[in-house]
Parts: structure tokens; sequence; C-alpha cells
């Protein structure tokens, strides 16, 4: 970029129909990896898009989301966590709140849900089957699977869920709602988990939500704000990401009938295809929160100065053919643990394994019960998608065979 030059606006206008990774990454990966861009806020960032400095920033504390919250930091948009949610904390405080909840989230306790997701992704995938065609696998599979999970591991009711979605849409909205409107959504959640944790503790449960409250309660390991926050952000992220990303997923395979016919012949690819489908995957353009440089530090060839804001792009970096050859190719074989879709080092996604699991047990009751003609029943262009968004996402996906 010029001296003279503005820096771009971020996020970057995406290649038709939507969810392609933009091209200008490719640019800057290749002649500017750490560049200056302006938010829709207005405020400057540096842009992270190879995957060595992205993983640099996400494991160095010197790169500080406490900062990132503090008054007259630099900002995305119209929300961010704030101090007293976990995403918006450093250590110590992240570490101990991580460790109130680590136990569920262990890879013995996800596991032994795995007959339990197995089983519902089953009956909401042939219910969405016996559906009049067209079909919206969006609203009759890939939000309902997470969300019902959450909840139930939350001890949320279900029958509130189309109003919490509601507000979580607004509070994770970067443009399209003004600020009020998104603080007016975040005090609805949050009066609502204030309810909700008034009743649990009249009447215990054992439940997450339970086994926080008491946490708060009988250990005071943690405020009533950080109670609140966490449970908005289990409940808020905990459904929207992984159901946005299986949308986005399913999306990518259907654009690619060879490798949607190879996982239905090889159904032990699975695994592996997750994997591969989450590196491909641009539902996140960013993937990680905006972080604040607590000291000078040397990255990508520039200085980045105490008090710079710092974005790293995790889709732009799951493409650096550094690191993944001929990463703009879907391969379902291909070996690609080593993606950062849920993030590096202490603020890696919590429900990391969780989402596996989710995205596993769909892909293997979409493969069970969607006919093998399945394609989509609208043009890709037709397509509408929703961008205002942290992350963007499909509004439907409409299915036929």
């Amino acid at each position: 970029m010029a001296i003279d030059e503005a820096p771009p606006r971020f996020p970057f206008p995406a290649a038709a129909p939507g969810l392609e990774l933009p091209e200008e990454f490719a640019r800057l990966r290749r002649e500017e990896p750490v560049a200056r861009v302006t938010l829709p806020t207005g405020d400057s960032a540096w842009l992270v898009t190879r995957y060595a400095d992205a993983r640099a920033v996400l494991s160095d504390v010197r790169f500080s989301r406490a900062a990132a919250e503090q008054p007259g930091a630099p900002r995305v948009g119209h929300t961010r966590p704030g101090p007293m949610n976990i995403l918006g904390m450093d250590p110590p405080d992240h570490t101990r709140l991580r460790r109130l909840v680590s136990p569920a989230f262990s890879a013995r306790r996800i596991e032994a849900l795995r007959p339990h997701v197995a089983t519902l992704a089953d009956d909401l995938v042939r219910a969405a089957v016996a559906r009049p065609r067209p079909v919206d696998l969006l609203a009759h599979v890939t939000y309902e699977l997470p969300s019902r999970v959450i909840f139930e591991l939350l001890g949320v009711p279900y029958a509130d869920f189309d109003q919490l979605h509601e507000w979580s849409e607004v509070i994770f909205s970067m443009v399209g709602h003004a600020p009020g409107e998104v603080a007016a959504a975040r005090r609805k959640i949050q009066d609502y988990l204030g309810g909700l944790i008034a009743v649990k503790r009249a009447e215990p449960t054992e439940d997450l939500l339970g086994v926080l409250i008491r946490h708060r309660d009988e250990g005071d390991r943690l405020t009533e704000p950080e109670l609140i926050e966490f449970a908005l952000i289990l409940i808020t992220v905990g459904h929207m990401s992984t159901a946005g990303t299986l949308g986005a997923m399913l999306y990518t395979l259907l654009l690619h009938p060879d490798q949607l016919a190879a996982l239905r012949r090889r159904p032990e690819l699975v695994p592996a295809a997750v994997e591969e489908l989450l590196r491909h995957n641009t539902f996140t353009l960013t993937g990680a929160q905006l972080r604040v440089a607590v000291a000078d530090i040397e990255l990508g060839g520039v200085t980045i100065r105490a008090g710079d804001a710092v974005l790293t792009a995790l889709g732009s970096a799951n493409h650096d053919p550094v690191v993944f050859a001929d990463a703009g190719r879907l391969d379902l074989d291909r070996a690609a643990e080593a993606h950062l879709a849920f993030g590096h080092g202490i603020h890696y996604c919590l429900g990391a394994s969780l989402a596996r699991l989710e995205l596993q047990e769909a892909f293997r009751s979409l493969m069970r019960h969607l006919p093998a003609t399945v394609h989509l029943a609208a043009e890709p262009r037709q397509l509408e998608i929703k961008t205002g968004l942290t992350a963007r996402a499909l509004v439907e996906l409409p299915v036929d065979w």
C-alpha cells in the first residue's frame, strides 16, 4: 500500500456467491502479510493473513484480549464481549474461568454424548427428508442440532430458542444494527439468563448452568456478572458458530459433488472430511477476536506499536499455501488437522471437541439419510448471505433430489 493511500476497508467484499474467500487475502499473503485496514467502526487495525504470523499472534500474551476491551480501545463493530466475559480476558482471570467449565468439555465427557447426538441427528435428518421439497437444511438440521445440544447441556428451555437466537444475531452483528439496538439485545439476554439463574438457585439442577451457579454461590470462584456473561457466551456462540459452520460446510460439499459422492461411499472419511471442511471453509473471515498490543512487537516485517489493534484472518491462514499445498482445492483425504478454525493458544475454542462431535454425527446422518441425488435447489448466486455478522452465514440452504 502506498504511503498516501488510505487503508482498505475490512471486511473485504466477498466474491460471488458469497462464501468464498475474497481474493484480496491471497494478494496480502504474498505482498503484505501484516497490513493496515480500516474496520467498520472507522478504527484502524493490522490484519494478519499468513498462517505462521496468525499462530504467533494467538500465542503471544503481548497481544492482549483484555486491552481490547478497555474504554477507547479500537473495535470491529458495535459489539464486543466485554471485560467480564471470558473472551475478553487475559490470564489469570481467563485461566480461572476456563478451569471451571473445562471438565464439562473434556474429551471423555464429550465422547459420552456421541450416542445421544447421533440419535438426535438421525431424527432431524429423517424428519427433514420427509418434508415437502425443497427442504431448507439450515432451518431443519444445521441450526436444530447444535442448538438442541447446547441448550440441553446448559439446561436452557429449548422453547425459548427462537427469541434467544434473534437476540444473539443482533449482538453479534458488526453493522446493520445501531449501537443502542445491540446494547438492548444484550441486556435482554442478560435479563433472561438472570431470571433462569434465579429459578435454578431455587431448584438446583445438575446441568452446566447449575454447576456454574454452585461455583458462584458455594465456592465464590466467579462473580455474578461473570456468571451471567459465561452463560451468555456459551449459549450464543455455542449454537451460532457450529450451526453457521455446518451450513457453510454442507454448501461447500454440494458445490463439489465428487467429494460428496466420495464421502457417501467412504463414511470412514467423515472425521478427516470435517477437518478439511473446517480448513477450507471461510464461514469466519477472521475467526478470532481483536487484540491490542501491549508492547512494541516485530511481526511479518513490520513494527506493531503498543496500543495498535491486531486482527488475525484465520480463513486466510487456513489457505496459506506454505502450510497447505494447493490450499484452494477441497480434498477430503488431506491431513488438515493443523488448521486454525478453532483458534490457537489460550483462547482455543473451549467447545472444539463438542463442535467436532456434532459436525461428525451430522455428516454421518446426512450421508445415511439424504438421497444420493441431493443437490442445491437454487443457483449459488441466488442464495442470500448474512454479511453483517461477525461471521458470514447463509440465510437458507434449499436442497432437492
